[in-house]
């Protein structure tokens, strides 16, 4: 996958039931024109048209590089 980027958020939300934390998260594929992230950077990412079947968001910015 040339100029994508697999995008990884995660949230934590109270179980109704458990009354504890759950930790859900969701992938999201989004468009890296120039290449430039790597594994483990902080993204922004934005929503944009549709550019393939799975693919309708676009890296914004790379706000930390990973170490």
């Amino acid at each position: 996958m040339d100029k994508t980027v697999v995008v990884s958020v995660s949230e934590k939300k109270m179980d109704r039931l458990y009354k504890k934390y759950v930790t859900r998260s969701k992938k999201y594929m989004a468009h890296d024109e120039k290449n430039e992230a790597s594994i483990g950077d902080t993204v922004r990412i934005v929503e944009c048209r549709p550019l393939s079947k799975n693919k309708c968001w676009r890296l914004a910015e790379i706000v930390e590089r990973a170490k």
